[in-house]
């Protein structure tokens, strides 16, 4: 398992970093053969998960910037660059529902197909359902409001 630390200093560049790691696993062949791509954003509220979010959504190419899917809990988008065969970005807001109200969403059917990319904000709080090769991203407030600690965990 690897560990890497980044400081953010604004949302801009909260936002930067979700494009960058989207560009990044879009040319990563590997990741996708098992399933889909499982990203669990992890901190607490206002830590930048759906700023971060919006940088990743701009990274594959998708042009709707992404709100925080509290009170719909799923929202999925069609990808526009369809590398390594990835159709759709599917951002989960997992706060207000414990891992069986998942069932509902067909979790399972969405976690096996190699055409998803999905995050899941506030994966941690499912994370007993989350696949072992999902990868975690926690944010945390440091100093400055403005200023992010992100730790990727892969």
């Amino acid at each position: 398992m690897e560990n890497i630390e980044i400081l953010t200093r604004s949302a801009k560049e909260t936002k930067k970093l979700g494009e960058k790691l989207a560009h990044e696993i879009d040319r990563s062949p590997t990741s996708i053969k098992r399933g889909a791509i499982i990203i669990s954003l992890e901190g607490e509220l206002g830590s930048g998960k759906t700023t971060f979010t919006q940088g990743f959504a701009k990274g594959l190419g998708i042009k709707e910037n992404p709100r925080s899917p509290t009170f719909v809990i799923m929202r999925i988008y069609s990808v526009r660059r369809k590398a390594y065969g990835v159709r759709q970005f599917i951002h989960i807001d997992a706060y207000r529902l414990k891992s069986k109200g998942f069932k509902v969403l067909n979790w399972r059917d969405f976690i096996r197909d190699p055409k998803n990319i999905i995050l899941v904000e506030w994966g941690d709080k499912i994370k007993n359902i989350l696949p072992k090769n999902a990868m975690r991203i926690i944010f945390k407030h440091i100093r400055h409001h403005e200023h992010r600690l992100i730790k990727i965990i892969i």
